[in-house]
């Protein structure tokens, strides 16, 4: 028997001793049949997987077609062409736009009328509450509205806007009184 000096080391070394002596215990019969019986079992087949054909490219040989996103030439009808082509009303890009232009149609509101020796004029508001005094032949929106009436409840303007196919058509629109 090893004598020990120091008693400190002696109670840690005896349950190492006694926790390893409950390993000794061969108690595992039961494991190992649950081991044997797992490995005598017959394995599932596994279906292999299925076999794929390869994909075949494409090669794009149409880079000298006509986009396709781009509508053909010839498909607009002669009418439709010649007035694209300047015959109809259009917009005069070369005058400086009124302080009204800035601004859609829908957000301005007529909120009276002047009148002073047979001239009227519209007081129309702004979206930041300015009010600007108007008179036929102004500008209104952004449409290019030129004014060419004012009554006691309405403005009345003839617009200029696209047609859609590369020209101009006119429009009537009108800034009713806002109460």
């Amino acid at each position: 028997m090893i004598r020990l000096q120091n008693s400190a080391w002696a109670v840690p070394l005896l349950l190492l001793a006694v926790g390893l002596s409950g390993c000794s215990n061969n108690n595992t019969e039961d494991l190992r049949s649950y081991v044997e019986d797992v490995k005598s079992r017959q394995h599932a087949r596994i279906e292999p997987l299925p076999e794929f054909a390869p994909y075949e490219t494409h090669l794009y040989e149409a880079y000298g077609d006509r986009d396709p996103f781009t509508p053909p030439v010839s498909s607009a009808p002669k009418s439709q062409v010649a007035h694209a082509t300047g015959s109809g009303p259009s917009p005069d890009f070369n005058r400086s736009r009124e302080t009204l232009e800035a601004e859609p149609l829908d957000s301005l509101r007529m909120v009276g009328t002047l009148e002073r020796r047979g001239n009227a004029w519209a007081l129309v508001r702004m979206s930041d509450s300015s009010i600007h005094r108007v008179k036929p032949g102004n500008y209104l929106g952004q449409n290019h509205g030129k004014i060419v009436q004012i009554t006691e409840s309405e403005v009345q303007l003839t617009e200029i806007v696209p047609d859609g196919l590369g020209g101009w058509m006119e429009r009537q629109a009108a800034l009713a009184l806002s109460e």
